[in-house]
């Protein structure tokens, strides 16, 4: 069934409870034309039923349900598959912890349709002008942007931030995917979607935001998580240099 909203914000959740009611407010206040959808990996702080108990009050909250964590790469894969099914023309990504604040939403959805031609893929970017990170140490820093440089050199592509998950996409480039030859099922992901979407012919475009780090929960990065984004990122380099 189509929708009367054109984007559909979407939002990965465990254990948020102390962030998204904050959130859902926010985002409403910056773009409340928005559907929202909630994908909450079973968090036993009650995440999952205050999202139920609000989509009982407003119809453009959403809720999905999983049975654990199950990893970020595949909520934001569900993610993509309610937009297609729901016949959005937006999906938009961001983080639950307010580290991506909703006040860029506005720009990063106008901007899918500000370029002609007009953009496949609008980053919310730590890296272009006017973007950049609050409260991160220099080690972090560093890391962040080897990172980056690492997966332009290994993927072929072209964005200066490939790692960050606050993107906007044209969910009618999204139905060409062939999610089953998505590995990712970590941190890997975003640069993954990536190149499977450079590899469809996508446009992509960066928008300037500042990125702070969680004031309220726990983070959930974790370093093996870490080094096995390295390893996917090289296999698919090795794809990518033999056009496999």
């Amino acid at each position: 069934m189509a929708q009367t909203a054109d984007t559909l914000v979407t939002v990965a959740t465990y254990n948020e409870i102390e962030n998204l009611p904050l959130l859902v407010a926010a985002i409403f206040e910056q773009a409340p034309s928005v559907d929202i959808l909630v994908i909450d990996d079973n968090s036993p702080d009650g995440t999952g039923r205050w999202c139920d108990e609000q989509a009982k009050q407003d119809p453009r909250i959403h809720c999905l349900h999983r049975e654990g964590k199950l990893g970020l790469g595949t909520a934001t894969i569900a993610a993509m598959k309610y937009a297609i099914e729901h016949d959005y023309k937006y999906m938009l990504n961001m983080d639950a912890d307010f580290s991506h604040h909703p006040r860029y939403l506005p720009a990063l959805i106008a901007g899918m349709e500000a370029r002609d031609p007009p953009v496949d893929v609008m980053i919310g970017s730590r890296y272009v002008r006017g973007g950049g990170t609050e409260g991160w140490p220099l080690r972090r820093r560093l890391m962040s942007q080897g990172v980056n440089l690492y997966a332009r050199t290994m993927l072929g592509l072209r964005s200066k931030d490939c790692s960050g998950a606050f993107r906007c996409f044209r969910v009618s480039l999204l139905k060409k995917l062939d999610f089953d030859k998505i590995r990712s099922r970590g941190y890997s992901f975003q640069e993954e979607i990536l190149w499977h979407l450079k590899r469809l012919g996508a446009r992509f475009a960066e928008s300037p935001i500042v990125f702070a780090d969680r004031e309220r929960g726990a983070s959930k990065i974790n370093s093996k998580e870490a080094y096995a984004a390295l390893w996917i990122i090289f296999r698919l380099g090795l794809k990518n240099w033999f056009y496999l």
